[in-house]
């Protein structure tokens, strides 16, 4: 019972901070306002383990590789630590490499997921508070709109109904199937 409290509790502060990371890279890949109050926060709690790695790992193109990278290894550690409290005294080290995929895999899990629940407050913020000046809700609509734009540019216009985000929870769950059967090859 303690070991399954304290793995509940590794896996939700682990992937909070993971997610802080992601977003942290998603923010900067699409440009997001750096001033937004949650932004500034994100930055604030990354950058105690981003900025060092940050000296050995430079970014590449406006793509900061030490997040990426940095929510690799957390994933890793995690994953680490889970697979040491969960296992049997004397349980050997697991294989580097199956480790590794299934941190990408987790990771991108993740990335999914933060859009589309990023997608999901979007859409309902259009219904309750259209144009709003909340800086959650400016911080969900950069975020999302590299994503559903493209989608908007090549689907017919509705008479002001948007499809993008549909088509884009169908390609979320088409790659959300995809990363389970990968998983799943990786670990037999």
């Amino acid at each position: 019972m303690f070991s399954q409290i304290l793995i509940s509790t590794l896996e939700i502060l682990g992937s909070f901070y993971i997610t802080l990371v992601i977003l942290r890279f998603l923010l900067q890949l699409s440009q997001a306002d750096f001033y937004n109050p949650i932004t500034q926060f994100i930055v604030k709690a990354t950058n105690p383990l981003i900025l060092p790695l940050r000296r050995v790992i430079p970014g590449l193109g406006g793509v900061d590789l030490a997040a990426i990278v940095l929510a690799l290894i957390l994933q890793i550690v995690l994953l680490l630590i889970i697979l040491t409290v969960a296992s049997p005294a004397g349980a050997g080290f697991p294989p580097i490499l199956p480790l590794l995929g299934v941190a990408v895999i987790k990771v991108l899990q993740l990335t999914l997921q933060i859009y589309f629940i990023a997608i999901i407050a979007v859409i309902i913020l259009s219904w309750v508070a259209p144009g709003s000046r909340h800086p959650g809700a400016m911080l969900l609509v950069q975020l999302t709109e590299p994503v559903l734009a493209p989608i908007r540019r090549i689907l017919p216009s509705l008479g002001g109904l948007d499809l993008s985000p549909i088509v884009v929870f169908l390609i979320i769950n088409a790659l959300t199937i995809m990363l389970e059967h990968s998983a799943t090859l990786m670990l037999r």
